[in-house]
């Protein structure tokens, strides 16, 4: 359902998503791990998996990865199949239905591509894409990911920390903050120019979030290169914070001093803070944030989930929020 706005217009909001078969073999591996049939069941857990992926559900080009050993890093929830992460999503570049982005993504230009890293940082530079696909090894990153419109999914990401490449540019004293600017082409981009926002799209973290290790630079989900619609060719994960705080198709980084004025703090800054950190405590002006429903998996009538504090991340990164008031900040 699409909501009216007090600058009339209609919107959703900001976006993430996935598909299944290799994952929902671990119940079965834990259940026989009690039983001591381990060695046995591993070996051919890991066979399953390497078949699974080589399936490549969206038939894009493969993006191996390892699994990523992370606290956080992967949920054991089940995945959300991949043909419902990449036809519902938040891409407003593409329109701002949930189907849009895959209708219309297609026009997407997603090579050559460059990501210009700039600001306080010692070393500025201006990465290709593909310097950056080999900057660290791949990981795949199994996230939670909510959306503050009170839907969820489960996603199997690859990529790597952001705090790899902002080591690689050695950001100075003075960065105190991280921005993300979204491609804004309206030749490859139709709603880009719209008054649903201002362009380009524009997100940010403090710099201790965007070092923090589950902040995934994103170039793939389930074992392939992005979709379009996903944010290919690179994106931001940051699964405990609402889905909007992701930018997606990235072509600049920058590094400063004064928190980024973000697209949907300009926006409608009474809904959407620059935080936006999960909370079950504060409600959106126009709907709760206690429940979500889970794309893939929850029918309409289905019971919906309780939402977890910090989208379940709390163990990893309540500490980065240690004194502050969520409520105010949110």
């Amino acid at each position: 359902m699409h909501f009216l706005t007090d600058r009339g217009f209609n919107h959703p909001h900001a976006s993430e998503i996935t598909p299944r078969r290799a994952y929902d073999s671990r119940r079965d591996v834990l259940k026989l791990l009690a039983t001591g049939a381990a060695g046995a069941t591993m070996a051919a857990w890991a066979g399953r998996e390497a078949r699974a992926q080589a399936t490549r559900p969206g038939r894009l080009a493969a993006l191996p990865a390892a699994r990523s050993a992370l606290a956080g890093g992967v949920t054991m929830e089940k995945l959300t199949p991949y043909a419902d992460l990449t036809t519902y999503n938040n891409f407003y570049e593409f329109g701002t239905d949930k189907g849009d982005p895959a209708q219309n993504a297609h026009t997407l230009k997603i090579r050559p591509w460059t990501v210009a890293v700039e600001g306080e940082v010692k070393k500025p530079k201006v990465f290709d894409i593909d310097e950056l696909l080999k900057l660290s090894p791949m990981e795949e990153r199994v996230y939670r990911l909510r959306c503050v419109e009170g839907w969820s999914m489960v996603v199997p990401w690859v990529g790597y920390s952001l705090a790899e490449l902002i080591k690689r540019v050695e950001p100075t004293g003075n960065a105190k903050f991280v921005e993300f600017v979204t491609l804004a082409d309206p030749k490859t981009m139709p709603f880009v120019g719209s008054r649903v926002l201002e362009w380009p799209y524009i997100e940010g973290l403090r710099m201790d979030e965007a070092m923090h290790p589950l902040t995934l630079l994103a170039f793939g989900l389930y074992g392939e290169v992005l979709p379009n619609q996903s944010g290919a060719p690179v994106r931001a994960v940051v699964p405990w914070k609402y889905g909007f705080k992701s930018g997606k198709s990235i072509v600049k980084i920058r590094f400063t001093d004064k928190q980024p004025a973000t697209s949907w703090v300009k926006s409608a800054s009474q809904e959407y803070g620059f935080y936006s950190n999960v909370n079950p405590g504060v409600d959106h002006p126009r709907w709760s944030q206690a429940t979500e429903r889970r794309i893939g998996e929850d029918g309409l009538l289905a019971k919906k989930r309780a939402t977890l504090p910090f989208n379940g991340y709390e163990p990893q990164v309540g500490q980065l929020y240690a004194g502050m008031d969520l409520k105010k900040f949110y």
